[in-house]
């Protein structure tokens, strides 16, 4: 889903409309659907022409009237070190006389189900109401900012430190990416159309790869032109991979004289990693601009299988009982998570759990949503403190972040 997405997930009602047929959508539908999709959003969603090879189109048909759709992509993401299949949702809406009639569930519902039937085990989302998606067992695992840096401190903070630059991707850069894409909650293992798809949509992208001298590169870093609101140029980052320290400030050290003439450069939402290197070197703190956007989300669709998909732990022999339920008032089913040599499973169990969780507090802790037991507790989950910290441990190694928007 984009911005201005009208597909909120705010249509708020749970009954079927009868009249109205969810459909794989062939050619004529799908521009049918576009030109929809254009006057839902006020302009062009470039991604429905894009995306489509690559994706399953579904619209809804109410007497033969196209009046809500979207794509979703059956695309591996990354939990544990391991890649899980994924339902991505993208580029829905409803059109604007339907909306109040209840369609967002069952539609997305209808997106979904295909996907899920190819092996999707979760589905994630970018959403601008994430209070609707909560009640329907939809999590925000982490928030998501967009940072904005004068280009003259970023010269400042971050002198050259030596590392060789080179322009463009070579054969080695897929699997660099994917590599450091293992060290996250949720980043794609991208398809071979990624590069692609990314040149398509941003003028000037570009992307260099950093190195040591006598070294195989061990940073990556995809850059656009763009202006922000009021017509100022900036440099848009919009991919930035780093294995240490040492290469993230190289990349930025990269970016503060990337062109001496822009004077902003700008970290799109999914374009820094959560963590404080950049803020941390800063000469001046308060040059540093956060905005926050809406979240991605993440729904587990199939508890067991997401369990047996995921990496864990390699260190990490434990049995949990736990409870699960749909939502907080719904009575929960019981599991024991068991965790061992690196593998998972939950199993069914009569036996009282020691933790509960509702359906988006697990998929929040599977994605290493959880830090702390504080943390766990102020967001609902119910338990002792023993067991919510054994569940803490086996996803926090590695942080939430999903550096791919769609």
């Amino acid at each position: 889903m984009t911005d201005n997405d009208p597909d909120t997930l705010d249509d708020v009602g749970e009954e079927a409309d009868e009249e109205v047929e969810v459909v794989a959508a062939d050619e004529a539908l799908w521009n049918r659907y576009t030109d929809l999709a254009t006057r839902s959003y006020g302009h062009p969603i470039p991604d429905l022409a894009h995306l489509q090879p690559y994706a399953d189109t579904r619209v809804a048909l109410r007497g033969g009237q196209v009046i809500a759709g979207g794509l979703g992509l059956l695309v591996p993401q990354y939990f544990g070190g391991r890649p899980v299949p994924a339902a991505c949702m993208a580029a829905g809406c409803v059109a604007p006389e339907e909306r109040g009639r209840h369609l967002t569930t069952r539609l997305l519902a209808d997106r979904i189900r295909p996907l899920r039937d190819q092996g999707a085990v979760l589905a994630t989302v970018w959403t601008t109401s994430s209070g609707y998606g909560h009640r329907l067992g939809w999590a925000a695992p982490a928030p998501a900012f967009t940072w904005t840096i004068p280009t003259e401190e970023l010269r400042r903070s971050f002198p050259d430190t030596g590392y060789q630059i080179s322009h463009g991707t070579s054969p080695q850069t897929p699997s660099l990416q994917q590599e450091l894409a293992a060290g996250w909650n949720g980043p794609w293992q991208r398809p071979s159309w990624w590069q692609t798809w990314q040149a398509d949509k941003h003028p000037q992208y570009a992307t260099y790869r950093f190195h040591l001298p006598g070294h195989a590169p061990s940073g990556l870093l995809s850059v656009a032109s763009g202006h922000d609101d009021t017509g100022q140029r900036q440099v848009v980052v919009h991919d930035f991979w780093a294995r240490t320290g040492g290469d993230a400030a190289a990349m930025l050290a990269f970016l503060g004289r990337y062109n001496s003439r822009i004077p902003i450069v700008l970290f799109q939402r999914t374009g820094l990693p959560p963590t404080p290197v950049l803020l941390e070197q800063l000469h001046r703190i308060g040059s540093a601009a956060a905005r926050h956007w809406h979240p991605w989300m993440i729904r587990i669709l199939d508890l067991g299988e997401a369990i047996r998909r995921r990496g864990w732990p390699p260190s990490l022999n434990t049995a949990i009982p736990i409870e699960v339920a749909d939502t907080p008032t719904a009575p929960p089913a019981r599991y024991t998570l068991l965790i061992g040599d690196g593998q998972a499973d939950l199993e069914p169990s009569s036996a009282p759990g020691r933790c509960t969780l509702t359906r988006r507090q697990f998929a929040a802790w599977y994605a290493g949503g959880y830090r702390t037991t504080t943390a766990a507790a102020l967001a609902g989950v119910d338990g002792d403190q023993a067991t919510i910290a054994d569940l803490i441990r086996a996803t926090s190694d590695r942080e939430p972040w999903l550096p791919e928007h769609f």
